[in-house]
């Protein structure tokens, strides 16, 4: 239906003048052309919301690419190692409680910035919505320490002692040309790697094989069933409080959460790439639809099914190898005489680590481009190749992935793992951004008469999910790194909260040098700077055969 409708039924407040409605205008000349820059009012910083003129990058992301960057978003180490200490920290029912909190949470917040992009698929992604729609400072404040050097740091410890430098250097140069040569190459690299992903999953079958271990069909022929949630127990703690079993266990799975939402975090890519992938409201509404799907499936049905095949005392679930090793489907499958597919697992894992590593360097380089075309970084990061790349924004995306040498020192590595709960938390901040700013983001559309129902994408569960998600983010904030309340450690005091001053201190900056104001529902702008549907979505071509109806549901 939203095809058929124009801008004005739409946005029925296009019929009042521009500057009337938003004030002051800045005015360029170059080429015979003049292009506008709608600039905030009331002293809010003077934030540039129409920058069509400098935003050069081009939309050669297809549809496949954008539902395997899904994938690659939503399917990462963190799932592959972090669900055998999880099933240690908190038992096999805690480890199913937490991910299902956090998996609740995560979907929030993707259905949240996915129906804002389907209004303004631009630059900026999530930042820039929240400049645009709460206030400047919040969208300045949501810098966070790159995530691609967690991504790097999973790809040194796979390697042996003796080459890790070499292979490290090879790694990162392999991901800074993946992303400095075009958008395209980097789509293609997704949808490669997660293809393979998803055989890893799937086709090769960890949770298939899982089952077939839990039923008895592995080569020692033990049939496990539910005896691990009996013996040792569906409940286990972290040890903080022995003489109050309830309350270590209630522990357990708050420390679970953390590494929960450690392994979600990612999935944002998909939405940042909006303002590069083709008919971008049609397609990046797929990809969030089938998220939720694929979360469930994946996330939660994979812990489960770990859950039912290694024990939460196992041993072999205290290593921090960083390799298959640890995963609690290698662990099963050597418990159960399986002796070839551990080492596909193994080859599985560096390709997801490598994923990892290359979705975070293209997402931190897209938001900084965006910062600095509106003003909110240094104007060279908004520098473009004629292939459409920000070229300066990718190269200094890409210094941060040589930080993953310090993992090899044994000195320098406790200054890297500091960079990798900074990571984590700043995730943490984005998810409580995206929140937040829907919220403003609801009201200004019902408050100026805007029917969200006519957008590509919406949810008929909002604004109450995104109040489940902000209410949920801001308790992973305090609760991250509580144990250091146990055994008071200064450095793990700092690393799990330092993130919190930091944010409130770039807001407070932003906020009082540039006098930024909260945005009111009725100045809030929805059509300014932002392509209309006829600009950015071409004629849907329906599925011709099987093959392609298949290739339809899945991609």
């Amino acid at each position: 239906m939203f095809n058929t409708l124009s801008s004005a039924t739409i946005f029925p407040n296009l019929s009042v003048p521009m500057e009337e409605r938003y004030g002051l205008q800045e005015c360029k000349k170059s080429n015979d052309v003049i292009h506008v820059e709608v600039l905030q009012v009331n002293s809010s910083g003077h934030l540039p919301l129409d920058v069509s003129s400098r935003d050069l990058v081009k939309r050669r992301l297809k549809q496949r690419h954008i539902q395997m960057i899904a994938i690659a978003g939503t399917l990462g180490t963190g799932l592959f190692l972090g669900s055998g200490s999880a099933i240690h920290t908190a038992g096999p029912l805690g480890a199913l409680i937490a991910f299902a909190l956090v998996g609740s949470v995560t979907y929030a917040s993707l259905c949240s910035l996915g129906e804002m992009t389907s209004l303004a698929p631009i630059s900026g992604s999530f930042p820039h919505f929240a400049s645009r729609w709460v206030d400047p400072a919040l969208g300045f404040a949501v810098l966070s320490v790159p995530g691609e050097i967690a991504g790097a740091q999973i790809l040194i410890s796979l390697w042996d002692s003796h080459h890790a430098a070499v292979y490290t250097v090879v790694l990162c140069i392999l991901l800074c040309a993946t992303n400095t040569f075009g958008v395209i190459y980097f789509g293609e690299t997704e949808f490669v790697f997660s293809i393979v992903k998803c055989k890893l999953m799937v086709m090769a079958g960890l949770i298939i094989v899982g089952l077939v271990i839990d039923l008895g069909g592995a080569p020692n022929h033990q049939r496990l069933g539910f005896q691990y949630w009996n013996n040792p127990g569906v409940f286990a703690g972290p040890g903080l409080e022995p003489r109050y079993p309830a309350l270590d266990n209630f522990l357990g799975i708050v420390s679970v959460i953390t590494q929960a939402a450690y392994a979600c975090q990612g999935m944002e890519i998909v939405a940042v790439a909006a303002s590069e992938t083709e008919n971008p409201r049609r397609n990046i509404a797929k990809a969030i639809r089938r998220v939720f799907y694929r979360i469930l499936i994946f996330y939660i049905l994979g812990v489960f099914i770990a859950g039912l095949i290694v024990p939460s005392n196992n041993k072999d679930l205290l290593t921090n190898t960083g390799s298959s090793a640890e995963s609690p489907f290698v662990i099963a499958m050597q418990i159960s005489g399986i002796k070839v597919l551990p080492a596909v697992v193994n080859a599985g894992f560096v390709t997801s680590a490598f994923s990892a590593g290359n979705s975070f360097l293209f997402c931190s380089s897209r938001i900084l481009y965006g910062l600095a075309l509106r003003k909110q970084a240094p104007r060279f990061f908004a520098i473009c190749t004629k292939k459409g790349v920000p070229i300066v924004a990718v190269l200094f995306s890409c210094t941060f992935t040589f930080l993953s040498l310090m993992n090899i020192s044994s000195g320098a590595e406790t200054v890297f793992n500091w960079f990798q709960y900074l990571t984590v938390m700043g995730g943490f901040f984005g998810w409580l951004s995206i929140n937040i700013t829907y919220i403003f983001f609801y009201r200004g559309l019902q408050c100026q008469g805007i029917d969200r129902r006519q957008l590509h994408y919406w949810n008929p569960l909002q604004p109450w999910l995104s109040v489940w998600g902000a209410i949920w983010c801001i308790l992973f904030i305090l609760i991250n790194g509580y144990t250091v309340f146990w055994d008071f450690n200064t450095s793990e005091f700092l690393t799990s909260y330092l993130n919190i001053p930091l944010f409130f201190g770039l807001f407070l900056f932003w906020k009082t040098t540039r006098r930024t104001a909260i945005w009111k529902p009725d100045e809030m702008d929805f059509t300014t700077g932002i392509p209309s549907y006829e600009e950015t979505e071409g004629p849907e071509i329906s599925p011709k055969g099987f093959w392609q109806h298949v290739a339809a549901v899945l991609f």
